[in-house]
């Protein structure tokens, strides 16, 4: 029987991230208007953050996705 799990490409790592209860409420509020998933919220504020703290060394997303 074959395997159904999809293989991650080697650039992506998987992390458990604990949040306060009132900070995950505000992140399934604005995932909800989104209309995305929470960890889309996490990965898009996480590379807004790096992207902010230095942002002459970091790809833009569209140049890294090729859209």
């Amino acid at each position: 029987m074959k395997s159904t799990k999809r293989k991650k490409p080697d650039d992506i790592v998987r992390v458990s991230v604990s949040f306060k209860r009132p900070d995950y409420t505000e992140l399934e509020a604005v995932a909800r208007e989104k209309k995305v998933s929470i960890a889309w919220v996490v990965r898009d504020a996480v590379s807004a953050y790096l992207t902010a703290r230095s942002p002459l060394f970091r790809a833009s997303p569209n140049t890294e996705t090729g859209a």
